[in-house]
């Protein structure tokens, strides 16, 4: 009983977040096809347009745990074209952190090869932040996940990082890919904030977003 009442909720409020669209039009400023996949998942209609200006770079000194989040402004603001008042753009970036140290995507494939044996053996968290911004306000937020590796020898990443080029991904891994499947001995958290988009979060905060914008 229990269940079919939350898949009751959910559906309620699919509808409610349809109604509260009414016709405005998303666009997700992000390359990403994890992220473009997750958002068709969420069965929500959106455009897909990387039209950016400026660098993506943080303060040093920033604290790692706020990385994602500042990025994922900095991308919206640094949207080139102005948003008309039907428009609502979706910006996000992950970071994987190990140890204090933040791992974004490796530069070649040695890259690769050396952060994920530092990420070998050790739980390491992975956040993502997004911005969802109109033509007059934001609201920014993030979800930070918690992967612990089982211990990888030097073949199975020399395996991985030649047969998946991981060189476009935060700490060198896609999690949806062969090493998710048999490297991973522990998650807390969201599945889906590994892979780039938290969409169960990302759900309630963009009814809250447009329930705050009618008023």
């Amino acid at each position: 009983i229990k269940e079919f009442s939350n898949n009751k909720l959910i559906l309620m409020s699919m509808f409610e977040l349809q109604n509260k669209l009414n016709g405005r039009r998303i666009i997700l400023g992000s390359a990403s096809p994890r992220r473009r996949q997750l958002l068709e998942q969420m069965d929500l209609k959106f455009v897909v347009d990387t039209s950016f200006s400026g660098r993506e770079d943080y303060p040093q000194g920033l604290k790692a745990e706020q990385v994602a989040e500042y990025l994922a402004k900095q991308k919206s603001f640094n949207f080139s074209k102005q948003l008309s008042s039907d428009q609502i753009l979706i910006t996000a970036d992950t970071v994987v952190i190990c140890e204090s140290t933040i791992m974004g995507k490796p530069k070649n494939e040695q890259d690769a090869f050396e952060m994920l044996s530092t990420l070998s053996g050790k739980t390491h968290k992975v956040i993502t932040g997004v911005c969802i911004r109109d033509d007059t306000d934001y609201l920014l937020f993030s979800d930070c996940s918690m992967v612990e590796f089982y211990s990888l020898s030097p073949c199975d990443i020399k395996y991985y990082v030649e047969t998946y080029n991981p060189c476009d991904k935060a700490g060198a891994y896609g999690i949806q890919e062969w090493i998710g499947a048999v490297a991973i001995k522990k998650i807390e958290g969201s599945f889906f904030n590994i892979m780039g988009l938290p969409t169960e979060k990302l759900y309630y905060k963009l009814l809250d977003f447009l329930d705050s914008s009618e008023h």
